[in-house]
């Protein structure tokens, strides 16, 4: 039952990691100089795109395991 809400939080982290670099204008200070991370760009990316990358990843290793059939005991 945990399950759904981590992948929904999750998800989240995934699809804000992959719109963020989309949002903000790289060679303009002001757009994210206000955001979590600011004022430099590189805290910025860190702050939203960073927890986007190891949901991914952990997502994508229980959709892997879970399409992997059991190995028959014995």
């Amino acid at each position: 039952m945990w399950r759904i809400p981590l992948f929904v939080i999750g998800l989240y982290l995934v699809v804000r990691a992959a719109i963020e670099p989309f949002v903000i204008d790289f060679g303009d200070a002001a757009t994210y100089r206000n955001d979590w991370g600011g004022p430099h760009l590189a805290g910025v990316l860190a702050v939203h795109v960073g927890p986007g990358l190891p949901a991914a990843a952990l997502m994508i290793r229980w959709f892997v395991r879970r399409r992997r059939p059991e190995p028959a005991p014995g």
